[in-house]
């Protein structure tokens, strides 16, 4: 019943598309077509780099995404480094979402990747946590991120 439901919603916006498209508003009858897209940010309190934003924040800008951003944090009080690229996200203007977790940011972000569809790749920073499996394990990192849903972007500690 869901998937029907669903399908029903895609005819319904199709349509509505063709209408405008018909009346000669193309630009309107392409945004309604266009999926959501996202790109995935996952970083951790205290270990933010102002480079991985960037890089996401440039990423979403060029291809028209928007941002999820997940806050891996034992405790809900914002980092300042979070709060400072927080700031330059909505100067930038980009729509975003900030969802905060408190558990193992592989899992997270596998997690967040199951569940939800558009996210075109996942933007995090390079970490000794990427390396190791959320029960402390080590493990490869090929191995790790086996079960993730899409492309996932390491950025690099600078040299």
């Amino acid at each position: 019943m869901r998937k029907l439901k669903k399908t029903m919603s895609k005819i319904e916006r199709l349509m509505s598309a063709v209408s405008f498209a018909e009346e000669g508003e193309f630009n309107t009858a392409r945004e309604m077509l266009k999926e959501e897209r996202r790109v995935l940010l996952a970083v951790k309190r205290e270990q933010m780099d102002k480079r991985t934003f960037r890089y996401a924040i440039n990423a979403c800008k060029r291809i028209g995404a928007h941002l999820d951003i997940l806050y891996i944090s034992p405790v809900e009080a914002m980092d300042p480094v979070l709060e400072e690229c927080l700031s330059e996200i909505e100067k930038e203007g980009i729509n975003y979402r900030l969802m905060h977790k408190s558990g193992c940011i592989k899992q997270e972000i596998i997690d967040y990747t199951n569940s939800k569809k558009g996210v075109l790749f996942a933007v995090t920073e390079s970490s000794d946590n990427l390396n190791v499996d959320c029960k402390g394990k080590d493990k490869k990192l090929s191995e790790a991120w086996q079960n993730l849903k899409c492309p996932l972007v390491v950025v690099a500690d600078g040299v």
